[in-house]
């Protein structure tokens, strides 16, 4: 089953650019998330990074970036991904809220890329089941997203934002459930 959701920018953080943002997110058959992010709007008056050399990089969250939070419905932990246009990913674990496990690598890379037209950015990934959180039940999914002008400005997207500020952590703005039988 395929979850088509519109993510909605945090009100403290507006982007005129933006005309829309949504996700889609689904279980493949081999237990592999399946993410699909389109970015509607003046992408000239955004800062989209240029493709580089792909891998594992910190800090995507500081420029455009997509990303999504997963957890199994009765944990407390989580994981983060973070998917640039850049063709760079990062994925971390957390125990608690905002407290990553240094010591958790991922066991693969997830497989994603993005493509750009004059109007839209499209960023496709997908996420193998070893390095999601929860082999079977429920997961709880932020799906989220970090755009950046050309003025430097940053506005925040996601599913919900149920705080004052934006934060993507919060297990409040996991919203998207998926069932996995995997």
């Amino acid at each position: 089953m395929v979850v088509l959701s519109r993510l909605i920018c945090h009100p403290a953080h507006p982007c005129a650019a933006v005309t829309a943002l949504q996700a889609s997110a689904s279980l493949a058959a081999d237990g592999s998330l399946q993410l699909l992010y389109t970015l509607t709007g003046a992408l000239d008056a955004l800062r989209i990074p240029a493709p580089t050399q792909s891998g594992f990089a910190d800090e995507l969250w500081k420029h455009t970036c997509f990303e999504a939070f997963v957890s199994h419905a009765e944990a407390t932990s989580y994981h983060e991904f973070n998917f640039s246009p850049t063709g760079q990913w990062a994925a971390y674990a957390f125990s608690d809220y905002r407290q990553r496990d240094a010591g958790w690598q991922p066991a693969q890379a997830p497989d994603f890329n993005s493509r750009q037209t004059p109007d839209a950015l499209t960023l496709a990934a997908s996420i193998p089941a070893t390095l999601l959180p929860a082999r079977s039940g429920i997961l709880h999914i932020g799906l989220t997203a970090v755009v950046e002008t050309i003025e430097g400005a940053i506005s925040y997207w996601a599913l919900a934002h149920p705080g004052e500020r934006p934060d993507f952590h919060l297990r409040a703005a996991f919203t998207l459930q998926l069932a996995n039988s995997s």
